[in-house]
């Protein structure tokens, strides 16, 4: 397979781009917007068609700023009972690539099985070899109030140079619920993939209720039987300060060509309801109208509605 993939995209082997000036470009793929730095179309349809899925995969799928990190640092955790000397010493984008981008496919392709991967994509892009495996295949899917993603989001696009600079919120705001984002719709991501809530191989958790400690939950899904100063450690070790004050999970080791680490940090609050403190009454009613509309044929109700 890593034979194919190279001459399929010899550049991910011999390097990414870099520039932050590449920052205002992005690709378009089978409808859906990817930043171009460290994207390619030859990498999304490779993940697509050719990346085989196998039975011990465990996937933690969000759209960004769900909760993604936090997850993983949990997941990671779970993993070695609450041992937090992998989290120390291993860099979480290597402890679970993110598959679709190029060098998280690198990293994916080369991880001995039991492997626990990211990914930002919208299901349909998702790797079709899922199908085959996915009664046995782990995807843990975290959602968060959209009005807190937005915001969260919004701050993140200021330092990170795989995002345009908006003009203004109200600007942001605007590409947010027309869909005209980084990954596509947050609408339809979030209604592609909780259509399979029910599924014994899917389990859906918010970040509102990770702030309640689910980790019980997620044991019980993953079939990983901890006792309670396990379950005790991992809570401690995947708390917002925790991870901030560790480097191998703050993103505060990520090259300069991603981010400019003078702007902003990558873990910025941890908080829920903050978008109160950004969104003017106007643009609350803006997005409680495009939300309705949206999201009026999912038949489920969260701790945000």
């Amino acid at each position: 397979i890593g034979a194919g993939w190279a001459g399929l995209c010899p550049a991910l082997w011999g390097g990414m781009p870099g520039s932050p000036s590449m920052a205002t470009e992005y690709i378009f793929h089978k409808g859906v917007l990817f930043p171009i730095m460290n994207y390619s179309p030859e990498t999304l349809s490779f993940v697509e068609n050719e990346f085989q899925v196998r039975d011990d995969h465990v996937f933690n799928v969000t759209y960004p700023k769900s909760g993604t990190n936090w997850m993983l640092e949990i997941l990671s955790l779970i993993r070695y009972g609450g041992d937090p000397s992998w989290v120390c010493s291993v860099l979480n984008w290597k402890r679970a690539p993110w598959m679709e981008s190029q060098t998280g496919l690198e990293a994916a392709l080369k991880y001995l099985p039991p492997r626990l991967l990211t990914s930002y994509l919208p299901i349909q892009l998702f790797p079709k070899s899922w199908h085959h495996s996915k009664e046995k295949v782990k995807i843990i899917y975290t959602l968060r109030c959209p009005k807190d993603l937005l915001v969260s989001l919004y701050h993140f696009s200021h330092f990170m140079h795989v995002y345009k600079l908006s003009s203004s919120i109200d600007v942001f705001l605007e590409d947010f619920l027309s869909g005209n984002m980084p990954y596509g719709s947050w609408f339809n991501h979030v209604t592609g993939w909780m259509r399979l809530k029910g599924n014994e191989n899917f389990f859906s958790i918010t970040y509102e209720e990770l702030q309640q400690d689910s980790v019980w939950r997620i044991c019980h899904f993953l079939g990983k039987e901890l006792s309670e100063e396990q379950v005790a450690t991992v809570v401690e070790n995947a708390s917002f300060q925790s991870m901030k004050g560790n480097k191998m999970s703050s993103f505060s080791l990520l090259q300069d060509k991603y981010i400019d680490h003078k702007k902003g940090n990558f873990l910025r609050k941890g908080i829920c309801g903050d978008w109160k403190n950004h969104l003017s009454e106007v643009q609350s009613q803006r997005f409680d109208i495009i939300y309705r509309e949206r999201m009026q044929n999912l038949d489920i109700t969260f701790l945000w509605d």
